[in-house]
């Protein structure tokens, strides 16, 4: 078995890339895989192909040439190149996950590139995007990585590809970024971060043991949410979810203890706190409100909504410390509190000064 790479473009029509690989076969070439690259120019064909032992490159270029192929660009490959791309991309997929600062490696295996390197921060023309030999792609930590291949030339798929792998680093990033230690005023330290799909389990869990009266202060209209609604609150289309959780350190399972929602829609956003139990009254919920605002008014949004029932005397007083309502609407025993933004700073509440009889 003698396996080739070769790269081809064929005229985007019907029937052009049967010509092509009609003419391979007549040399006995067997393809094993194939990608499809749209260009401006036509569709780049990206083979792989096991060869008779006696082809040479000369001959596969002449085969492809003969099959109305151009641009041919052919180079010897490894048993590795039998991996299968997407497979192979959702591998390097997870290794980022785990290692964000493997960015670079990556880039590299995926671009099967001559060499990565990093750069300062290139502003104007020259920043992102990619020609023939060079791509440049910015790093989420600062500065870009310049990748350059001088063989085949780089495709406005793989750009998007590599583009891809550059946008899940920065969500690697900016999620690690997002991760605190709260310390409350008694002590405690708990880790705050992003909530993620995958917490789904922790915060199902953290429901089943609060009260009745914390899930129905936390939504008042049912008194309980479906696993499919708190897996949309968990990775809201616009907005933020925090979650404050215990462990998760040396072995120790991680215990979800609060949960805070912003869900915007166009200028306003809507904040929501749901704290276990045995984790009220201790600032805790101050905290991840303070946080939550804090957000809203950096990404801009003119004001803030929060739906409670009357009796939350604590969500109410909480509110009422970060910023004064600008009004309080009531349907029976709703209250929808709407808490200004616009020409205000983000206040601080210092977690010392949670009002004692809080309970969220």
């Amino acid at each position: 078995m003698t396996l080739w790479r070769i790269r081809a473009t064929v005229a985007d029509r019907p029937g052009f890339l049967s010509v092509l690989t009609a003419s391979l076969a007549l040399r006995g070439v067997n393809i094993l895989t194939v990608q499809v690259h749209t260009t401006e120019a036509g569709a780049v064909d990206d083979f792989l192909v096991d060869a008779p032992a006696e082809l040479t490159a000369d001959d596969l270029v002449a085969a492809v040439e003969r099959g109305r192929g151009r641009n041919c660009w052919v180079a010897r490959s490894e048993a590795q190149g039998l991996a299968d791309q997407p497979t192979r991309a959702l591998g390097l997929a997870s290794r980022l996950v785990r290692d964000p600062d493997a960015l670079g490696e990556a880039l590299l295996s995926l671009l099967s590139a001559d060499s990565v390197t990093w750069r300062p921060v290139v502003s104007g023309p020259a920043g992102s995007g990619h020609g023939a030999e060079t791509m440049r792609l910015p790093d989420p930590y600062g500065g870009s990585f310049e990748v350059l291949r001088t063989a085949p030339s780089f495709t406005p798929a793989e750009y998007a590809r590599a583009q891809a792998l550059v946008d899940l680093a920065g969500a690697v990033a900016r999620q690690a970024a997002d991760r605190v230690t709260l310390v409350l005023p008694d002590g405690a330290e708990l880790a705050v971060r992003t909530a993620v799909p995958d917490d789904l389990p922790a915060v199902l869990a953290m429901h089943g043991r609060c009260s009745a009266r914390s899930l129905h202060r936390r939504f008042p209209a049912r008194g309980a949410a479906s696993p499919d609604r708190l897996r949309r609150l968990l990775s809201p289309a616009h907005g933020v979810t925090l979650l404050a959780s215990t462990g998760g350190v040396d072995g120790e399972p991680e215990r979800v203890v609060a949960m805070a929602n912003l869900a915007a829609e166009g200028v306003l956003a809507e904040l929501a706190l749901l704290v276990e139990d045995g984790w009220q009254r201790r600032g805790l919920g101050a905290a991840l409100l303070r946080r939550l605002v804090g957000y809203a008014t950096r990404a801009g949004y003119a004001a803030l909504l929060a739906h409670t029932g009357a009796d939350n005397v604590g969500m109410l007083r909480i509110l009422d410390r970060l910023y004064r309502p600008g009004a309080i609407d009531r349907d029976g025993n709703l209250l929808t509190v709407t808490v200004p933004l616009h020409d205000r700073r983000a206040a601080v509440l210092p977690a010392a000064e949670t009002p004692a009889g809080a309970e969220a």
